[in-house]
């Protein structure tokens, strides 16, 4: 009997001990590791969190992982977006210094070096309605061009001066200009440079916009094309420092190569058109009016053969008739020169035709535009 009740309280002391280890050992199952892996309260999660988890009563609760360990309120959020539609003028929008160097070449003058890209804004794939006309189309008065040339060519047959409407494209690099007597001088239209890339402004846009339309010259906006930055942030920046004026010309699109730049991409035809497309149909859908597509020979012979047949195109060729150099591409305005002279502007101004008679002008201004109720027939 003695012996079987040493045996009995053994027996007992070991069942407490083994049940004290076993509650102890249910006490430390939340250890720093399993802590350290609760997702915070913060952060949003398809799982469960351990406190909703079913868990038996004596089993050790299993560390739940989290999906995404950062809290919400640690993530930055984005920069503070200013509206694309708000004009940038008087110093509105940033300026770099990465176009000080800016060389030009025959035709539009090119930056020689510009960033790198952002991502590009989606696209809303339905298209604003056209802007609506002004009352009361008025046809101004075409002059005679009266212009000159440093470099003079001989065009055959068909040379610039048997085209009726003549006018010009000026930039930074006319200066200032006496808008009243280019005019009187041929200018019948003007299209002037606005932007480039994402983050440039000709610093002469404001003036020469407002200085046509007081002559009371057709003008119209170009933006020259930045392949290093995304479509759609620069067609935001072009939008935001040309106003939406139902009596302008389209805006353009200038594509070409740029050997002077820093960017140094060479895109695929199929990026190229990409981007081109994404381009236009934002200023499409803001402006009401299908832009205009400028080009030189060379970026048109390895991307543009055969394509966007239904843009109207501005062709640059200052040595041959443009059947010669774009012998499959119908035209609507033909830059000819890089060196003409005028009076009114000091120094060199590219000079343009319209491709059509007076009426044919008048016609294609009309369907183009809101008809030039704010230009005073002069």
């Amino acid at each position: 009997m003695y012996c079987v009740r040493v045996l009995m309280r053994f027996s007992a002391a070991t069942s407490a001990i083994l049940a004290t280890c076993i509650g102890l050992s249910s006490c430390t199952s939340s250890n720093t590791e399993t802590a350290l892996t609760l997702p915070p309260a913060s952060v949003k999660t398809a799982r469960l969190a351990p406190s909703q988890a079913i868990v038996p009563p004596s089993m050790p609760a299993a560390s739940v992982p989290s999906i995404d360990p950062t809290p919400v309120a640690a993530i930055a959020p984005p920069a503070a977006v200013r509206d694309p539609h708000e004009l940038a003028w008087n110093g509105g929008g940033e300026q770099t210094h990465a176009f000080d160097g800016m060389a030009t070449t025959v035709g539009m003058p090119v930056p020689a070096e510009r960033p790198m890209a952002s991502l590009r804004p989606a696209l809303n794939p339905v298209l604003s309605q056209p802007m609506p006309r002004s009352p009361g189309f008025q046809r101004l008065k075409v002059y005679g061009q009266r212009f000159s040339d440093a470099k003079p060519m001989n065009f055959g047959k068909v040379a610039p001066r048997h085209f009726a409407v003549h006018g010009v494209d000026v930039s930074r690099w006319q200066a200032d200009i006496d808008w009243a007597k280019l005019r009187t001088q041929g200018a019948n239209f003007a299209y002037i440079k606005a932007t480039d890339g994402g983050d440039h402004i000709d610093p002469m846009f404001k003036t020469n916009w407002r200085g046509a339309q007081q002559a009371g010259i057709r003008r119209g906006a170009y933006h020259f094309f930045y392949w290093c930055r995304t479509a759609g942030e620069q067609a935001d920046w072009f939008i935001r420092n040309v106003p939406r004026d139902p009596d302008a010309l389209p805006p353009v699109i200038d594509v070409e190569y740029n050997h002077q730049s820093g960017c140094k991409m060479r895109l695929s035809t199929e990026r190229v058109l990409e981007k081109m497309q994404v381009f236009m149909d934002k200023l499409e859908r803001h402006y009401g009016q299908r832009p205009v597509i400028y080009t030189a020979p060379d970026f048109y012979k390895d991307h543009l053969r055969g394509q966007f047949r239904d843009y109207p195109f501005w062709l640059r060729s200052v040595a041959a008739h443009p059947s010669k150099i774009y012998p499959d591409r119908k035209w609507v305005f033909w830059q000819y020169s890089g060196s003409g002279l005028s009076q009114g502007v000091e120094g060199k101004i590219d000079l343009n035709v319209f491709n059509g008679g007076e009426e044919g002008w008048h016609d294609w201004v009309g369907r183009s535009t809101g008809a030039g109720s704010a230009v005073a027939r002069r």
